[in-house]
């Protein structure tokens, strides 16, 4: 059974940090585009950051270049999400994903396995 489990979401103040987590199982994700999406109550899904397989390739949405930096650890078959000074606005639920392709994807319907997410919140 391939699964994606997101860890280290939490409770943080703004200008905080945290580290989302993203191990894989079933399957390696190596050759995989891997992304993270968020979706915060009552809105859709969004995309937040995206790499190539590589590693050398990423992508961002506007409102967390420079705050958010994605890695990889393709050996541990790992996915991760450093966030920092952390904004009320960046309150939502954090999925981690992977594509089956090589290069980042910003399209949501592009990703073929999804994680059951992790609770992010940030206080004010």
């Amino acid at each position: 059974q391939v699964q994606l489990v997101e860890s280290g979401g939490g409770l943080v103040q703004a200008g905080g940090s945290l580290r989302l987590s993203c191990a894989a199982s079933g399957r390696t994700f190596s050759s995989y585009a891997r992304g993270w999406f968020r979706q915060a109550p009552g809105k859709e899904r969004d995309f937040v950051a995206a790499i190539s397989v590589s590693g050398g390739g990423t992508r961002y949405t506007d409102s967390v270049k420079g705050r958010f930096t994605i890695s990889r650890d393709n050996a541990k078959n790992t996915v991760a999400l450093q966030m920092n000074s952390l904004k009320p606005e960046d309150t939502a639920v954090y999925y981690c994903a992977a594509a089956s392709r090589r290069f980042f994807t910003m399209t949501i319907t592009e990703y073929d396995y999804w994680g059951q997410g992790t609770q992010v919140t940030v206080s004010s």
